[in-house]
């Protein structure tokens, strides 16, 4: 695996990479993430319980890999990445596939302190490292301010839910 760029502020935490052991702590502050975004705790009570297995199959295999940093050995803030099949399209007309930024979390008393932007930035870099030229994410009403300032743009993406 290649080494952590070193051009990056953490703000004197120490970066590494999200293992199996992680499952927990990802569950945590992915539930955080969205109860913060408004939503119903019970939902995401539901959503955790099928996020768990999901989730450990996907740090177990590597198909679901990232960082997390670290103070005094407890986990403040952490970054999921994952590459996604995608046809070829016009934003990368080459390539089947595209990366996928998600549960991006960094702890309340750990804000303001740039740590989201340089979990980024070192995504943006592992994306690159794996050959990845091209990222989407979903933005939090919170997160939207820190990914623009990065040059992420927004898209003309819709959904809906299915009965």
């Amino acid at each position: 695996m290649k080494e952590i760029p070193g051009d990056i502020d953490f703000s004197g935490l120490a970066v590494r990479r999200l293992g199996p052991d992680d499952l927990e702590i990802i569950c945590l502050h992915r539930e955080a993430m969205f109860l913060e975004a408004g939503g119903d705790p019970a939902e995401l009570r539901v959503m955790t319980e099928h996020f768990r297995p999901w989730l450990h199959q996907r740090l177990s295999d590597g198909r679901y890999y990232g960082f997390a940093l670290m103070d005094r050995g407890q986990p403040v803030a952490a970054i999921g990445l994952m590459n996604i099949d995608w046809p070829p399209h016009p934003s990368h007309p080459t390539l089947d596939q595209r990366g996928y930024v998600l549960n991006v979390f960094v702890e309340p008393a750990y804000r303001r302190r740039g740590l989201a932007s340089a979990l980024m930035k070192l995504a943006e870099a592992e994306f690159a490292q794996r050959g990845m030229s091209f990222a989407v994410l979903h933005a939090t009403k919170a997160g939207k301010p820190v990914y623009e300032g990065l040059g992420w743009a927004a898209t003309s993406e819709m959904a809906k839910t299915l009965s």
